[in-house]
């Protein structure tokens, strides 16, 4: 159980730092302008983080940016790990969190039966 929470703490600390430096310390012109560290997700024995990433924009905006992330990613874990007291700090994967496009287009479908019934609704009272 300890060990559980160690872990959650240091996924949420990581986020946190690693955020941190996406936005301040990757300079990489082809970083889109908003990218969102959703999650971390470390390994139990802290050798490998994998970071979920939310980035708005296009799809090539959204590809260029993890090609950047992925390229940088020891620039980045060098920059976090001076934040980060840990006695190996992770090797850092990128992953796109799509739960974000999801939850949109969730929210279309609803809208759109939503209007849907509506519409029944005042085609039947006429």
């Amino acid at each position: 159980m300890t060990e559980n929470k160690r872990v959650k703490r240091l996924n949420s600390l990581l986020r946190e730092v690693l955020s941190e430096v996406i936005k301040t310390a990757v300079k990489d012109p082809r970083m889109a302008p908003l990218v969102t560290v959703t999650d971390v997700d470390i390994t139990k024995d802290l050798h490998q983080a994998k970071v979920y990433i939310s980035i708005i924009g296009s799809d090539k905006e959204k590809r260029d940016t993890l090609e950047a992330l992925t390229s940088a990613a020891g620039f980045i874990g060098v920059n976090a790990s001076k934040k980060v007291v840990m006695r190996y700090f992770p090797t850092l994967t990128f992953h796109l969190d799509t739960s974000v496009d999801e939850q949109v287009k969730i929210d279309a479908l609803i809208e759109k039966i939503h209007r849907e019934e509506d519409q029944r609704i005042n085609e039947e009272e006429s």
